[in-house]
């Protein structure tokens, strides 16, 4: 499969149908042994005339086991907006041709979080649009094939839930046009469905960084990113007040007077920016899913100390006004949170790296001012708030830095 006559489209494909072997190949590398993931990258070649070619590069992530590519992917697409991130991570936002959802929607929440570091940018000009689903989730095949992806950055065993996909649409996409490579069911360590079940594995959001640093071939920028990252945590971990001074915390999202809540202290990387901050989760006696929702008698009940909106830098919810709405109601307005000015805008939970940083160090000042500092407000629609240096929770050049690979 290395002849020259192929394609680099065709070896990216047929290099991950011999490696995986199928769709569910789980972990298992060429020689039959347990591949960890991020694991497996060759040495680059020397030629007669003395010019040096990178050979073939592996990455290994449950579900699909291991890819084998003969260079970086150029032409990607992407489904959520942590594989974006990481794309832009590891310098290559250019390669990123769709996101799922609204790419202006999901452009804007990266630009809010990009404005801040200094040289990073990603371009959300013309990216299609993958999801075209009224009443359901979908994507259109058809659609897959006009984009011609190097790679799919995205989990087959999500796209098996959507209408009108099965695993054999699956393999027919990867066998004609280009692997897939993606984990999201670790968003909230979702149960996959039944034909990924033996293979499925859970990762934490760093994990999934590590691994698909692999793919862009950019050890070094995860490594200094993964390094701001525990240095962040330990700054966190040093000043966290006592657990019987921890305020009760609820994550909601508000839409025609009603609470949609969400856990903060379940596993998955939806909650990887606020589950270090150890505050107590509001709902956690409650028995919560997709489906419930609260009216305001019912959440004057819970009556949290703090409420995070989800979604809320520079996407679909405008915090500020949400907050206003709650505090004007007259049920509303006796909630603790609505009275002490503590309805604040929260992360997006499907994020990436350079989101985490920002989320986690957003959350840390809505929650223990007096150790982190004031958050000190967001309008709707603006970049992510300016904080001075000194008051900072991470280096925004080092960031900076890593991203453009100096």
């Amino acid at each position: 499969m290395t002849d020259s006559n192929l394609t680099r489209r065709q070896y990216l494909t047929y290099g991950s149908a011999i490696a995986a072997s199928g769709l569910l190949a789980g972990c298992i590398g060429g020689d039959g042994t347990d591949t960890p993931a991020g694991e497996g990258t060759d040495e680059p070649t020397e030629s007669g005339d003395g010019t040096v070619t990178p050979s073939s590069h592996t990455a290994s992530m449950a579900p699909v086991g291991e890819v084998e590519f003969d260079s970086v992917p150029e032409n990607v697409m992407v489904y959520s907006l942590l594989y974006a991130d990481l794309a832009v991570a590891y310098g290559h936002g250019d390669a990123v041709n769709s996101l799922g959802f609204s790419a202006e929607a999901g452009g804007n929440t990266l630009d809010a979080y990009y404005e801040r570091l200094p040289g990073v940018s990603f371009d959300h000009e013309g990216i299609e649009q993958l999801n075209s689903g009224n009443s359901g989730v979908t994507i259109d095949k058809e659609l897959l094939y006009e984009l011609n992806s190097d790679l799919h950055l995205a989990d087959p065993c999500l796209v098996m839930g959507f209408d009108g996909w099965e695993e054999a649409d699956v393999d027919e996409i990867r066998e004609n046009v280009g692997p897939w490579f993606g984990n999201t069911l670790s968003r909230r360590n979702a149960e996959p469905p039944e034909a990924c079940a033996d293979d499925y594995e859970y990762y934490t959001l760093w994990q999934i960084a590590e691994t698909v640093a692999d793919v862009f071939q950019s050890p070094s920028a995860y490594e200094e990113l993964a390094a701001v990252h525990d240095d962040l945590r330990l700054t966190i971990e040093a000043d966290l007040p006592p657990e019987e001074e921890r305020p009760t915390v609820a994550s909601v999202i508000f839409m025609q007077d009603t609470f949609y809540p969400s856990r903060i202290d379940t596993a998955g990387f939806s909650n990887a920016h606020v589950r270090p901050l150890g505050a107590v989760d509001a709902f956690d006696s409650a028995e919560i899913s997709y489906q419930t929702a609260y009216d305001y008698e019912q959440m004057l009940e819970i009556d949290p100390d703090i409420i995070l909106h989800r979604y809320g830098i520079n996407s679909y919810y405008d915090v500020g006004s949400i907050s206003q709405t709650i505090a004007d109601h007259a049920v509303g307005g006796d909630l603790t949170a609505a009275q002490n000015g503590r309805i604040y805008p929260g992360g997006h939970p499907v994020q990436g790296p350079l989101m985490n940083l920002f989320q986690i160090e957003m959350t840390a000042k809505q929650l223990y001012p007096e150790q982190f500092g004031e958050w000190p407000g967001y309008t709707h629609g603006e970049p992510y708030p300016e904080i001075p240096e000194e008051e900072r929770l991470f280096d925004r050049q080092r960031v900076a830095d890593a991203v453009s690979g100096e």
